[in-house]
């Protein structure tokens, strides 16, 4: 055993080297066209070392698996997300924020070794072909599709392909015993970032992003003239569970709402020069009541706009604290399709707070924990206990805002865990409740498609005694019952369930809506409109308030 040890040792230096080397003299800026130079003093010493290690070493190596496997531990080395990116991953990574895919155009779930069709994308590929929620995907180009090794990245890899191109799929429907032959020609999907817009009550609007890609501002533009179109008065921005993406969708969004020459971030890093970010004055919103809502999942491009709106005194930022994640990557491809995102700076607010909360190069199972760590340390139940690490910041009208990671709330909306049971969390974190909302769906999916709007779904799933079956149908596939848990996570139950069942019935929006419709976050939202307090104070006139109160 300590010989194979030793043996690996030098094996994994000379991965790094050859490592080293590939990043030392990659040239190519995919976005920016800056060019890397080449490190002239270690690469004489490099390149020797990599050919006695390719002449001498004791057994042939395989350079290209050992750097794919080696590239994420060299990164990881830097940062937390300085990442490599296979080539065979490079599509996925830029169609999340590109804003359109080219394949079939269905959301699936595999549930018993089948692809279940679970949504199927309004006018696209499928739908046009005759693909309908429900349906079973068994093979596809007259080649079997289920079974053991059937996964998610087998099904996209086989569903997704060039615009224009055609697969065959065999459908199974509910009902039928035959399977059905329908040919798809694959097209542009598109894959929105604003998943809901609608009126929260009659004067104000509501918006959620799910991620800031290349067509999140337009899309934005489009729900704020539907939301025009029913006279909000007020905006709601939802930015809960969105990890980021594209700094400049964030800046334009920001640019919306902002009056003329305000900072909205700023970019600085050791070879990357002060770059700021500023409102030109254009934006149609600038002076509507503006609420931000965030969690401990908004990152990024979330934090950017989140901060901007609360450093300049825009508007009310609500929830939890958010991630802190304030560093800046540059893309940058190698020739065989692969690419590497180098952090190259970091993200300020314009109060000049760095948003990346602390880490520590090439430790990086603390930082990917701390969400568990502030979870256990009581920050998601209470607001004193959010630890702010940096130094006190001041807003544009002198309110304090704090460093150290992350955007603080102006108001903290707890997370309630009243009646969480061990129960429902094994129901939830099982995969459970998921799988027999499908089954649900599946088995009564034509009364369903009956009911219209999502108050009257809700209600007749109320009416079905909806948590007695799924208790029965947990316990039949391993979860033992207990009444007395059940009986004090009811609630909690029946919302996710219901929940479930109206994602698989109706579009993203409906179910967004319906979780809405009792959200803390979303009645703490509708109760400071009312009461005109969008717009915080400023540190004098709250001082006045004070005096006036006593």
């Amino acid at each position: 055993m300590n010989q194979n040890k030793h043996r690996f040792s030098p094996l994994m230096m000379a991965i790094c080297v050859v490592i080293g080397i590939l990043i030392g003299t990659f040239y190519a800026n995919h976005f920016s066209g800056n060019r890397l130079s080449i490190i002239n003093s270690s690469s004489n010493k490099l390149n020797n070392l990599l050919h006695i290690i390719n002449d001498q070493y004791v057994d042939t190596v395989n350079v290209n698996d050992l750097v794919e496997k080696a590239m994420p531990q060299i990164l990881a080395e830097l940062d937390p997300h300085s990442v490599y990116i296979s080539a065979k991953d490079v599509q996925q990574a830029n169609d999340d924020l590109r804003g359109s895919f080219s394949g079939v155009g269905i959301e699936f779930t595999i549930r018993q070794d089948t692809l279940h069709v679970q949504q199927v994308i309004s006018n696209g590929p499928a739908e046009r072909a005759g693909v309908i929620a429900g349906d079973k995907i068994v093979m596809v180009d007259d080649k079997p599709f289920t079974g053991k090794t059937l996964t998610n990245e087998e099904a996209m890899h086989r569903l997704k392909g060039p615009k224009d191109t055609k697969v065959k799929l065999g459908i199974l429907r509910y009902g039928e015993t035959k399977v059905r032959s329908i040919t798809v020609t694959r097209g542009e999907v598109p894959t929105k970032s604003v998943t809901a817009t609608y009126m929260l009550d009659s004067k104000t609007g509501y918006i959620r992003i799910k991620n800031f890609g290349e067509n999140t501002y337009p899309e934005l533009l489009i729900a704020l003239a539907k939301l025009s179109q029913e006279s909000f008065q007020s905006l709601c921005i939802d930015l809960r569970g969105n990890t980021g993406g594209y700094l400049q969708s964030a800046v334009q969004i920001a640019n919306e709402f902002l009056p003329k020459n305000r900072l909205i971030v700023y970019t600085q890093g050791r070879k990357s020069p002060r770059q700021e970010y500023r409102s030109d004055g254009r934006g149609s919103y600038q002076h509507i009541p503006l609420i931000i809502l965030i969690d401990e999942t908004s990152a990024s491009a979330s934090e950017i706009l989140a901060g901007a709106i609360q450093d300049n005194d825009r508007g009310t930022i609500i929830g939890r604290r958010s991630f802190g994640k304030g560093l800046v990557q540059q893309p940058i491809a190698f020739g065989d399709q692969s690419m590497i995102r180098l952090t190259i700076a970091r993200y300020y607010s314009p109060s000049g707070r760095c948003i990346q909360k602390p880490y520590t190069a090439g430790e990086n199972k603390d930082y990917e924990e701390d969400i568990l760590a502030r979870y256990e340390h009581g920050e998601f139940f209470s607001g004193d206990s959010i630890k702010h690490e940096g130094k006190e910041y001041h807003t544009a009208n002198g309110r304090p805002v704090y460093g150290g990671g992350g955007i603080t709330p102006d108001i903290f909306v707890p997370e309630d865990t009243t009646n969480v049971t061990s129960y429902y969390k094994q129901a939830s974190m099982s995969g459970q409740i998921i799988m027999f909302a499908y089954s649900y769906t599946d088995e009564n999916r034509q009364k369903l498609s009956q009911i219209d709007g999502v108050n009257d779904m809700a209600n007749y799933l109320k009416r079905q005694n909806i948590v007695d079956k799924f208790a029965t149908y947990a316990e039949k596939n391993g979860l033992k019952r207990r009444n007395l848990m059940i009986q004090r996570s009811y609630k909690l139950l029946e919302r996710f369930i219901i929940s479930r069942i109206i994602y698989n019935m109706m579009k993203e929006e409906a179910w967004i809506e319906y979780l809405n419709s009792d959200d803390p976050a979303i009645t703490e939202t509708l109760r400071i409109m009312q009461e005109g307090k969008a717009f915080p104070p400023s540190v004098a006139s709250t001082s006045r308030m004070a005096k006036k109160s006593w």
